[in-house]
């Protein structure tokens, strides 16, 4: 079924996607909150639309609001990616919520949009987003 009439008919769960394999690159990334998800994906040149990606997003929190911020977010379907604890100046702990799902400008939006909202209700901050795909290391942007 191709990708358009997959959103069309409501059936945008993408194909399986393990998030722990290890060839998994970057292929879009955005940290900076004045560009547009359109304009990060337009430059992904190793992106491919048509496979699913691995949105993950970078938050840092106080440490008493990580959990309830991933409960959260799991009623979406986010996991929090294995973390370290790194004692940053601010005191915030630094938090990667992921899902796999098929990557477009405007839903990519709106999951960033989402994830700055949960991070600002709970005290912290959403630093930005990035997109992992199968691929070698000579394939990221």
């Amino acid at each position: 079924m191709t990708r358009w009439w997959r959103r069309l008919v409501g059936r945008n769960e993408p194909e399986s996607l393990d998030p722990t394999r290890s060839d998994l690159v970057v292929v879009a990334e955005c940290f900076d909150d004045a560009e547009a998800c359109s304009t990060t994906l337009a430059r992904a040149s190793a992106l491919d639309p048509d496979a699913p990606a691995l949105l993950r997003h970078h938050l840092r929190l106080p440490p008493e609001q990580v959990a309830q911020v991933c409960g959260i977010a799991a009623q979406d379907g986010y996991a929090a990616a294995p973390r370290t604890v790194d004692p940053s100046p601010d005191e915030l702990e630094s938090l990667i919520l992921q899902r796999v799902q098929l990557l477009d400008a405007l839903h990519c939006s709106q999951e960033r949009s989402r994830m700055a909202g949960l991070a600002q209700r709970h005290d912290g901050v959403a630093d930005g987003w990035d997109a992992l795909q199968p691929g070698s290391a000579t394939s990221q942007q």
